[in-house]
């Protein structure tokens, strides 16, 4: 009796729960320690992190600022009067407010800016098409296709990119004018499309695509073409939109080799144009700063709507800048 009932009745240093014996001193598991340690390590390193994370915005932050204040100066100096942009102690906030700089650019009979404006727009977008239908399928044989001499034919298109473009200038010349281009728009649309740099990016934006989809597409019927057309292509789409985008803004910037061959005022590109209105217009720089905010305009609103491609092609192009 004495052993039923002492063996019944709870052990001494716990407690009772509903009928079961509880320790009163329960370790923790090795786990929930751990977890508890680490815990308290990210909670004490949380403001350190915040701290980093400030400061790197606060550097990126004051970077784009250096980068974007002459812009915006540019920007405020157009709505600027005459006097005011002129004077000697610059404002950044045009008192008052007009728009006489850009009627006068956009209505100047001497100096035709709206022509200039269409014909880098017109010269700018047929180079970039020129250069993707030049560039692609030459980076897609080069990357994806074994042929004897592969390896020295991209040699020599890479070595192209060492030679100095101010050495091409004469040459370019005397077969534009052969082709009797001189003073046209096709003498700034070709001669630059067959450029190295476009093979070189497209293909190395080829070589990270998976050889199993052409594979794949092979045992399904398809020959070269067809893998070229309705399967790379769609795949390389932010490729070719970057390098569609870097070539439209290399012709629109273009600025030395218009003025070679480009004569007529009817026929100059903005860059070319605006170093002339800059000539006949030397101390209007309210004037000067409405030209330059029409030429700039354009290329930030078109890099804003691609760069979401552009980031993606060039991350996958193995180039870093």
């Amino acid at each position: 009796m004495t052993a039923a009932r002492s063996g019944s009745a709870p052990v001494s240093g716990s407690r009772t729960h509903e009928g079961r014996p509880v320790s009163e001193t329960t370790e923790p598991s090795p786990g929930a320690a751990g977890r508890a340690g680490a815990g308290r390590v990210g909670a004490a390193q949380a403001p350190t992190r915040r701290l980093r994370r400030s400061l790197l915005h606060l550097v990126l932050g004051v970077v784009a600022a250096l980068y974007l204040s002459p812009l915006l100066y540019m920007l405020a100096t157009s709505f600027k009067t005459r006097g005011e942009a002129g004077a000697t102690e610059p404002r950044w906030t045009p008192d008052p407010f007009t728009l006489d700089a850009y009627r006068q650019v956009l209505g100047s009979t001497d100096s035709p800016v709206v022509q200039w404006f269409l014909n880098s727009l017109l010269a700018a977008t047929a180079h970039s098409a020129l250069v993707l239908a030049t560039a692609t399928p030459a980076a897609y044989a080069l990357a994806r296709m074994d042929f004897r001499g592969r390896g020295v034919i991209f040699a020599g298109v890479v070595a192209t990119l060492f030679v100095p473009p101010v050495i091409l200038l004469v040459p370019n010349f005397l077969i534009v004018n052969e082709l009797a281009w001189v003073d046209t728009l096709p003498a700034i649309i070709v001669p630059a499309a067959a450029g190295a740099f476009g093979v070189f990016f497209l293909r190395q934006f080829f070589l990270t695509l998976p050889g199993e989809l052409e594979e794949a597409a092979e045992i399904d019927g398809c020959n070269r073409w067809q893998i070229f057309l309705r399967v790379v292509l769609p795949l390389a789409r932010p490729a070719l939109v970057t390098l569609a985008l870097l070539s439209f803004l290399s012709n629109w910037n273009d600025f030395l080799w218009p003025l070679y061959v480009l004569l007529s005022p009817e026929t100059l590109t903005l860059p070319a144009g605006l170093a002339n209105f800059q000539g006949a217009n030397n101390i209007r720089y309210d004037l000067l700063m409405a030209g330059a905010v029409i030429a700039s305009v354009p290329v930030l609103l078109l890099y804003v709507v691609a760069q979401r491609w552009v980031i993606e092609g060039v991350s996958r192009s193995g180039l870093k800048g």
